[in-house]
């Protein structure tokens, strides 16, 4: 499965009311991690852009991996992709755990979190983590809200709490978060729910502090990803600690 030799495949929801920028972006994340991945070939293909799955298969061969740019593990990412590329014509290729149950991008996470909070005593700092969630399945939520508890506790914060745009607790209802504190946006990539969901929630919930960039952007994930590749660990030998078991 670590063939450097086998062809990678960066999968994501994209923007099903926009797919052409989204698509635009995870090219630019493919060939970023291309740069990164000793000779290994990595192309993009998102799902809300009608048959870029099975050119992006056409082109790169009937064996490869898969790394799903999602946040969170579950049906989708252990059943749903799976389907999706053996109508494809992907029947060679194994799907890899997702970014956002990757150790490592948790510990981004952390980097990121305590950057953003240099000079201020930590035992009062304030984080809130925008996640999208789900009211059909756990696992979103899980990720986000074990990612809470990792901050608060690995770097004693005062305060560290999840909050979601698609479930309770939502990121409108979440109240007393003051000038210094901090939203970091657990999203892949910057779409409609980061420039506008999130915004409009945080206005809604009167938000006091400073909105960092979606965790998706940060300048180190194309080699995060890379190194992913590299291990090439299938999603069916290996149970995200972050999610729901597998069914």
């Amino acid at each position: 499965m670590n063939s450097p030799d086998l062809p990678a495949l960066i999968v994501s929801h994209g923007q099903p009311s926009d797919p052409v920028p989204a698509a635009q972006e995870l090219d630019l994340l493919a060939q970023s991690v291309a740069k990164l991945a000793g000779g290994r070939a990595v192309l993009a293909a998102t799902l809300a852009q009608e048959g870029a799955l099975a050119r992006a298969l056409a082109q790169l061969g009937p064996k490869g991996i898969v790394f799903p740019m999602f946040m969170s593990g579950g049906w989708f990412t252990r059943v749903a992709l799976g389907e999706k590329l053996r109508a494809a014509g992907g029947q060679g290729w194994h799907v890899l755990e997702p970014f956002g149950c990757e150790a490592a991008v948790h510990d981004l996470a952390r980097e990121v979190v305590a950057d953003a909070l240099a000079g201020q005593d930590l035992a009062r700092a304030q984080v809130l983590i925008a996640a999208h969630g789900s009211f059909k399945s756990p696992a979103p939520s899980d990720v986000a809200a074990s990612l809470a508890r990792s901050l608060k506790a690995g770097l004693g914060l005062g305060r560290c709490e999840a909050a979601f745009i698609d479930q309770t607790p939502q990121l409108a209802d979440t109240t007393g978060f003051g000038a210094g504190s901090i939203c970091l946006p657990f999203f892949a990539a910057m779409g409609g729910h980061v420039t506008d969901d999130i915004p409009r929630a945080l206005g809604a919930a009167r938000f006091g502090g400073r909105v960092l960039p979606p965790l998706g952007l940060h300048p180190n994930v194309p080699a995060l990803i890379a190194a992913a590749l590299q291990r090439a660990v299938p999603v069916c030998a290996q149970t995200c600690k972050y999610s729901m078991p597998r069914m």
